[in-house]
């Protein structure tokens, strides 16, 4: 009877704040994953899967991820860390800086 169309403002959506708040968050996420894989790694139980931590990392999580891995010193000895988790970040880099740069 009294329908609302819901539109979306993408700009509002993906403002600059909502975007921080979003690596902010995804940041603190993979920090927080690279800690508790560590702990259950000491306790010998339940491990988060190599996968999950690189999908936090290519979500924008990088950052945490990295400075988690040498904080914990976890997953220092792994080639596929050391290398993967800078590798993917700096790509994000560069795609964010092309895309501002693009228009």
């Amino acid at each position: 009877m009294f329908e609302q169309q819901a539109t979306i403002n993408f700009e509002e959506v993906f403002s600059i704040q909502n975007i921080l708040l979003y690596l902010l968050a995804v940041n603190a996420f993979g920090f927080f994953i690279m800690w508790l894989d560590k702990r259950k790694a000491k306790k010998g139980s339940w491990r988060i899967p190599e996968k999950t931590l690189f999908i936090v990392t290519a979500l924008g999580g990088g950052i945490g991820t990295i400075v988690g891995m040498y904080t914990f010193r976890h997953k220092t000895q792994k080639l596929n860390f050391v290398i993967g988790f800078p590798f993917i970040t700096i790509l994000e880099i560069i795609g964010i800086i092309w895309f501002f740069l693009a228009k």
